[in-house]
């Protein structure tokens, strides 16, 4: 395997790592916001 091809693989492994990471820290920032409201909307 060549070392642009190698160079590529991982790039793109850093990418989909970092998109996961991304997806999933929006998610949870998503669930305490709506938390939030849930818990503020019960008086």
């Amino acid at each position: 395997m060549s070392e642009a091809v190698r160079d590529e693989k991982s790039r793109r492994r850093a990418m989909m790592i970092r998109a996961s990471i991304y997806v999933a820290g929006t998610h949870l920032f998503a669930g305490f916001v709506i938390l939030l409201f849930t818990l503020g909307g019960r008086r």
